[in-house]
């Protein structure tokens, strides 16, 4: 019953991610990746709020483990940084690794404070 939890919450946090990733894209022609950036920092402070409250169990695997698992992207993340080093953008690509990763850390203090 566990596993149905999270792929429900893992098939409404995958869609998630993809539209509000097209919707980004659509408004940004810079070619850094804004979009996975701001999924990655809005589900790392969702994940704060939702430890925060320590919520039930059913609810956690719903939230923490199925939609915020899928709403995150660590690959599409790796994806991009990668792309940018290999485009001769190194300087965007060390902003965006080491941005993602300390403001991601960030916006889950801050999301766990929120709801403290």
């Amino acid at each position: 019953m566990n596993f149905l939890w999270v792929g429900i919450g893992g098939m409404l946090g995958g869609l998630c991610r993809y539209y509000i990733g097209k919707q980004i894209a659509k408004r940004n022609s810079s070619g850094f990746p804004f979009g996975t950036l701001l999924i990655n920092l809005s589900g790392a402070f969702l994940l704060g709020m939702l430890t925060s409250v320590r919520p039930a169990g059913r609810v956690y695997l719903l939230l923490g483990d199925g939609f915020c698992g899928a709403y995150t992207t660590f690959s599409t993340f790796m994806f991009e940084g990668f792309n940018l080093f290999k485009g001769k953008k190194r300087m965007n690509a060390l902003v965006y690794i080491i941005g993602t990763m300390f403001l991601g850390v960030l916006a889950y203090v801050a999301g766990f404070l929120w709801m403290a």
